[in-house]
């Protein structure tokens, strides 16, 4: 499944990656040949126990833990599709898919467009995207930080612990990807970054975030739209309807403050009715992506793609 990796057995290795500083957790973590089979590693800081089990949640090996911080490790040629079932010292038990079993989900267009700054749909790729990997649902998170050493997505499914979740750095386009099984639609996350010195930042949130909190609160949250747009016929028509040699009123409006308490389909019914009776021809808004503070009307943006 991916070349052979002895080195990722040294002490040293081991040690860097428990420290949450190992560039590349994915070359010593997840299933790596190991001379004629095939070694398992995680880490799971918080766990008393770690079993191997596979999809019909039958038991296949116990890990051997290799070092006290939480990193587990088992020999098993048989386990190319397999799951974690981790024991924690509260007695509680989960089952989990790993995931550093997952390839990256970035095609090679998708990175060569990306690093030279090419890629028109940059949104698309960058930040969170609920999808489907080899049969598991959960999130692809992408982010671009080409000085750090390292990136973490945090967040309420992993107790905030950059531990669990350490990206996979493209080299060369300054890219941190992850595929995290489980985590959907309505998931708190942030990042956690080490800055090109080895000193940790404070956590950022996501810049290509399609929702975050209302203040006070400042987490991005995962969100899948299902919205489909239906103004084709309107769109097709535009250009016909576009009429520059008659006057033009402009009326330029935020629209969190016009009026209080109303959500977009009421406000589309009463704000354009209130328009059109004030004699304008034509509506203005003020930003309406995400901003911290709501009193500047949108001059502050937070979310641009929210």
């Amino acid at each position: 499944m991916k070349s052979n990796h002895r080195e990722s057995h040294k002490p040293d290795v081991i040690e860097a990656l428990a420290q949450a500083r190992h560039q590349d957790p994915f070359s010593v973590l997840g299933r790596h040949s190991w001379g004629d089979g095939f070694v398992i590693r995680c880490f799971q800081p918080q766990a008393r126990k770690v079993q191997l089990i596979d999809r019909d949640d039958r038991w296949l090996r116990d890990m051997e833990r290799i070092h006290p911080e939480g990193i587990f490790q088992s020999q098993c040629d048989e386990c190319e599709d397999y799951r974690l079932k981790v024991e924690y010292h509260d007695n509680s038990v989960r089952t989990i898919d790993d995931c550093y079993r997952f390839s990256s989900s970035l095609s090679d267009l998708d990175l060569h467009l990306l690093g030279e700054g090419t890629d028109l749909k940059v949104y698309q790729k960058l930040g969170a995207h609920p999808l489907e990997q080899q049969g598991v649902s959960g999130t692809r998170f992408a982010v671009w930080a080409p000085n750090a050493k390292r990136v973490s997505v945090v967040g309420d499914f992993n107790s905030w612990d950059g531990r669990l979740h350490m990206m996979r750095l493209h080299p060369g386009n300054g890219l941190w990807e992850i595929f995290i099984p489980g985590v959907g639609p309505g998931a708190r996350y942030k990042y956690e970054l080490l800055d090109e010195n080895g000193h940790l930042l404070p956590l950022k949130s996501d810049p290509f975030a399609n929702y975050h909190e209302p203040p006070p609160g400042n987490a991005s949250i995962v969100y899948g739209s299902q919205y489909r747009w239906q103004d084709g016929n309107w769109m097709s028509t535009r250009n016909q309807t576009l009429e520059l040699d008659k006057p033009i009123s402009i009326y330029e409006v935020h629209l969190g403050s016009w009026r209080k308490d109303l959500d977009y389909r009421q406000m589309a019914q009463e704000l354009v009715d209130y328009v059109r009776d004030m004699g304008f021809t034509h509506i203005e808004f003020l930003p309406v992506t995400e901003h911290p503070f709501s009193g500047s009307w949108g001059y502050q943006p937070l979310g641009m793609f929210a």
